[in-house]
């Protein structure tokens, strides 16, 4: 490619050179009105033209060459190169008439105004026939792909993982696509050419690029590209009823290389995502490398994820466990097949059962124990607040204990945002497992804390999923309320901040992670219908239902007295310690545990003395 490109400019210089002396030609023949072959002055003048035919066709070719007249920009010339052209004629011509003042070979002023106005139409002209040409051509390419059905494609990114889109597309013909034009934000690719496609314009031209040029399929290629730029360009692209595919970030790439595969459709993971997590991996091998570590609950979305993410750390071994069968097998089968030498078991047992948690603990003796099995679903727990108490607080204290008693070295409980100031039971019995830990610890040997954070995008049972389900129906989408808002991060990026976390620990402390900005759920359900193809409130209707039971408008990550502070790593806070008093609390849970056999509103009136901050809400 770079090859051909020299060879075109050297050709286009040639055709320059010979115009440039055409011009000269014709100046002297209409300014000595076709007679300077037998005028004694013309001669004389056209004689110090030719002994200088070589230095000023040169000079002209260096200031050409100099103002960016070989760029390229040619094939689609327009006024901007017009203004161009007139400018870099007029500095040639300067330059020469310098040059041959210097050289005491002057020519007549009237012959250099003529040379300019000629230079002017004639590099012009030359220019603006090849855009000409172009526009033939690509409207005859056009005519043909759409005869043809394939989808017409713009591509966004005019660095190497959009030439390779662009490769990729016409390698694969099966894909039935054909790649258009380029959008790129560097004002200096701007009409440049990508492996023959030229660079349009940047995000701004987004719109009137897919109208103009009939676009099907939009490509985001720039894997390096921040997050948050990521973002502003998707919302530009919705803007339109293109088909919007992306090409996934460098972390996703298997050794950062393009291909047709890697292209995928748009999740609204890239549009709440942020940029990729910084880890202290020497912290976090030191306390998982080389140990047995037990993760409760590893089937669930949070508990699966730490699997993955430990199992690639080599811990000595792996211990999955999970009430549910189906889970604990689908994670066991995806372990054995990414990590085959990995020494894994996998246990089906109940947090809730003190005896079938004191026997792992006693055959296996995990060193490190990350917690994340609870009972989560808001609305769910509030018709069945036993439950939550049973799970979240009970079975929580289970585990907890038998850390204690069988020597763990580390103790990491998931907890959430909804533990803050709770108005729901879930919230409420997830405080309570807080308070557990932290008193516990002042207790033990083991180190406990815990890790409170908000949504994570995608989990069973979120928002995400059941959005995605009604917009395979048709709708509507359905929001409690205008103004809720809710912290989101993506799954791997919640998970690896868990286990940063964990090679902080001193014991006690509450760990809190950045979940960025709050987003609006009902921004959330625009987005989504966008990227399922449909306009919100036109194809898919959005349905505001009232907020249900227990449901804040907003969530907190910090409770009053627990203060903040900075840790080494930018995206976790940690607060202090506020409960130490653990045979209080056993007591206090021994009552809790007397009222589970009574109705809901003893249970929850109760939780209201164990957790002050809790309040509820009216059904």
């Amino acid at each position: 490619m770079f090859k051909k490109k020299k060879v075109i400019t050297a050709i286009i210089m040639l055709v320059d050179a010979l115009v440039i002396n055409i011009a000269f030609v014709m100046a002297f023949f209409i300014r000595f009105e076709g007679s300077f072959f037998i005028s004694n002055v013309a001669q004389r003048n056209f004689d110090i033209y030719l002994s200088n035919i070589v230095t000023i066709t040169l000079l002209k070719l260096v200031i050409y060459y100099a103002f960016g007249l070989y760029r390229n920009l040619w094939k689609y010339a327009s006024i901007y190169e017009v203004f161009q052209i007139m400018i870099t004629t007029f500095v040639g011509n300067a330059v020469v008439v310098s040059y041959m003042y210097l050289a005491q070979d002057s020519l007549p002023r009237g012959i250099f105004a003529i040379v300019i106005l000629l230079d002017i139409v004639f590099i012009g002209g030359i220019r603006f026939s090849f855009r000409v040409t172009r526009s033939l051509k690509d409207r005859s390419k056009t005519t043909k792909n759409m005869k043809s059905g394939k989808k017409r494609v713009l591509v966004i990114g005019a660095g190497e993982a959009g030439a390779q889109v662009i490769k990729e597309l016409r390698d694969h013909k099966e894909h039935n696509s054909v790649p258009v034009a380029i959008i790129d934000d560097n004002d200096e690719k701007l009409g440049a050419r990508i492996n023959g496609l030229p660079v349009i314009g940047d995000r701004y031209h987004i719109r009137k690029a897919v109208e103009k040029h009939r676009i099907d399929e939009i490509i985001i290629a720039i894997p390096s590209m921040q997050r948050q730029e990521i973002r502003g360009i998707i919302e530009e692209c919705n803007k339109t009823k293109s088909k919007l595919k992306i090409v996934p970030s460098m972390t996703e790439l298997i050794d950062g290389e393009v291909s047709i595969s890697s292209i995928r459709e748009v999740k609204i993971e890239d549009l709440l995502g942020r940029d990729p997590v910084k880890l202290d991996m020497k912290g976090i091998k030191g306390y998982i490398e080389d140990r047995v570590v037990l993760v409760t609950g590893g089937g669930g979305s949070i508990g699966s994820e730490l699997c993955r993410q430990i199992a690639a750390i080599k811990p000595k071994k792996l211990l999955i466990l999970d009430n549910y069968e189906n889970n604990a097998y689908a994670i066991q089968n995806e372990i054995r097949r990414d990590f085959p030498g990995l020494d894994m078991f996998t246990i089906i047992a109940s947090i809730r059962e003190k005896d079938r948690m004191q026997e792992v603990f006693q055959n296996f003796r995990p060193q490190v124990v990350f917690h994340a099995a609870a009972h989560k679903h808001v609305p769910l727990m509030e018709d069945n607040p036993q439950e939550a108490v049973k799970n979240n607080i009970f079975g929580t204290r289970n585990v907890a204990e038998c850390a204690d008693q069988y020597g763990v070295e580390r103790f990491v409980l998931i907890s959430t945002d909804k533990a803050v100031n709770p108005t729901n039971i879930m919230g409420a019995s997830k405080r309570v497992a807080e308070m557990v830990i932290q008193a516990l610890d002042k207790e033990s040997k083991t180190e406990f804390i815990a890790v409170r954070f908000g949504n994570v995008l995608g989990s069973n049972g979120s928002v995400i999923p059941l959005f995605k389900e009604q917009i395979e129906k048709g709708g509507p989408v359905t929001v409690t309320h205008e103004e809720v808002t809710r912290y989101f991060m993506t799954i791997p990026e919640a998970v690896q901040l868990v286990i940063q976390t964990g090679s902080m620990a001193k014991g006690g402390e509450i760990f809190v992670l950045d979940m960025g900005e709050p987003v609006k759920i009902i921004d959330l359900a625009r987005n989504l219908i966008r990227l399922s193809g449909f306009e919100p409130d036109t194809d898919i209707e959005i349905k505001v239902v009232g907020l249900r039971p227990g449901e804040k408008l907003y969530e907190e990550l910090l409770l009053d007295g627990e203060g903040l502070e900075d840790t080494c790593h930018e995206k976790i806070f940690v607060g202090k310690p506020m409960y130490t008093d653990f045979k209080f609390l056993q007591r206090e849970l021994d009552i809790l545990w007397n009222t589970l056999p009574q109705d809901s509103s003893e249970i929850k009136g109760y939780m209201e003395k164990i957790v002050p901050t809790y309040k509820q809400t009216a059904n």
